[in-house]
């Protein structure tokens, strides 16, 4: 009512003036057109475009494979995997570590790799046998913490802490940690970095699916001073800064994979580039460091915009969408479950359903 009054107050003054000034506006129609001129109508406002779902949090919801023929799709810090396979987490000469991330998926030809150099490191060259951290997740994809890489089935962190002669639990394989190989900065720790590990690593080199394997720098040089120099396996060895406690093999795009963007073979593996990265860094260490001057706090850089669907290939969307292969639930549960304490003495001598 009040708007309603407003606005007539508003026109009568407009007839006012306009009488005032002798014009012909005293008129119905004036009076109409003066009113609404004066009511202002603010412009509706414009719905919230929903942010679309980051891909990591997509594929870190899948517990199963994609029931499709295995295929790598797209690179190995872009893609997804088609029909990926579990790597059994016990084996003759191998078993897997962190089972609560559900990352031991990758393509079969992954699979078989693992599987042969845990038999035939034990068999050959008297290797206890591997401890396997992060393979990939049952659809790859971005993940939800921890690589950048390892979304297409085709790369594998193998630790370099040998295993033990007894089935881990559950809880030692979440807890346990691998040990480092290095002394400080520049240099393995002899005691614990030994010929057999230089052996593992050119076993695992001397696969021809076998693409390129990231070790810390150190190791790198350390491998290249054990062998006197250049050796051809040698030059599958890139030094990767971390990787002081597994090696990182990478496997080649497998035939039939259609949309598997290889990386090729690594440059700059010599062992002169490993000396070199070695004289340089230990100039670096001994130069004296000058203290930093006081400078006003720097505003916080903008994170990096989310990956999603739209920026993986299409057909990680049909791996996403498409029905799961397996059991119900995760393979690792019904196989290795947490130990738990009975609630009464009752329940420990009750028979299991």
């Amino acid at each position: 009512m009040r708007a309603f009054l407003l606005t007539r107050l508003v026109a009568a003054g407009a007839i006012v003036v306009s009488c005032a000034a002798g014009t012909a506006a005293f008129t119905p129609a004036a009076i109409a057109q003066t009113a609404v001129a004066d009511v202002i109508v603010p412009p509706a406002p414009k719905p919230a475009v929903p942010k679309p779902t980051p891909a990591k949090q997509l594929f870190g919801s899948k517990d199963r494979p994609a029931d499709l023929k295995p295929r790598a799709i797209g690179f190995y810090s872009r893609g997804c995997l088609a029909g990926g396979q579990a790597l059994p987490i016990d084996g003759p000469a191998w078993q897997a570590m962190r089972l609560s991330r559900n990352r031991n998926w990758g393509h079969p030809n992954l699979i078989k790799l693992i599987e042969r150099l845990a038999t035939d490191a034990k068999r050959e060259d008297d290797w206890p046998g591997l401890l396997v951290g992060d393979l990939t997740q049952p659809r790859g994809g971005p993940m939800l913490s921890g690589h950048a890489s390892h979304q297409i089935g085709l790369d594998a962190d193998i630790w370099l802490t040998p295993m033990p002669d007894r089935r881990l639990s559950w809880a030692e394989r979440e807890t346990t940690s691998a040990v480092s190989m290095l002394a400080d900065t520049l240099s393995v720790d002899p005691k614990v970095f030994t010929t057999k590990h230089v052996k593992l690593i050119q076993r695992a080199a001397s696969y021809p699916e076998v693409e390129r394997i990231g070790v810390n720098p150190a190791i790198k040089l350390a491998l290249c001073r054990a062998e006197g120099g250049d050796k051809p396996w040698l030059q599958k060895i890139q030094g990767w800064p971390g990787h002081h406690y597994h090696m990182h093999i990478r496997i080649k795009c497998p035939e039939n994979s259609d949309g598997c963007t290889g990386q090729g073979p690594p440059t700059h593996t010599s062992c002169a580039h490993a000396e070199k990265w070695y004289r340089d860094t230990k100039a670096w260490l001994e130069q004296p460091k000058k203290p930093k001057p006081k400078t006003e706090a720097k505003k916080p850089s903008k994170p990096k915009p989310e990956v999603t669907l739209t920026d993986l290939p299409n057909a990680c969307e049909d791996v996403l969408t498409a029905a799961s292969a397996g059991s119900p639930k995760k393979q690792i549960e019904h196989v290795l479950a947490p130990a738990r304490k009975p609630v009464s003495r009752a329940a420990a001598v009750s028979p299991t359903r």
